[in-house]
């Protein structure tokens, strides 16, 4: 088994974070929209689109990105505490 390396943990930590912040925004504005857009249509207003980046899109993608942030970080010390256990009684058997 290779030795765990510590160093790799942030990027991946970041890597995460920053991949399912971008996928979050991405569905909230697409519902977002969607939303704005039907209650428009049954208002028989236009429709502003601008709320849904502000409103809806940014402040889920914040919280979804903290919260991914928090438990990817969690689960690779995790992972890295377990692999360098079972190395070390990986070497001394």
């Amino acid at each position: 088994m290779a030795k765990p390396r510590w160093y790799l943990i942030p990027a991946r930590v970041v890597l995460v974070t920053f991949l399912m912040t971008l996928l979050s925004f991405a569905v909230s504005l697409l519902l977002g929209i969607l939303g704005i857009w039907v209650g428009a249509r049954l208002r028989g207003v236009p429709p502003q689109i601008t709320v849904a980046y502000r409103y809806i899109a940014l402040p889920s993608a914040i919280f979804v990105g903290a919260v991914v942030l928090v438990a990817a970080s969690a689960m690779e010390i995790r992972a890295y505490r377990q692999n360098t256990t079972l190395a070390e009684i990986e070497r001394d058997s």
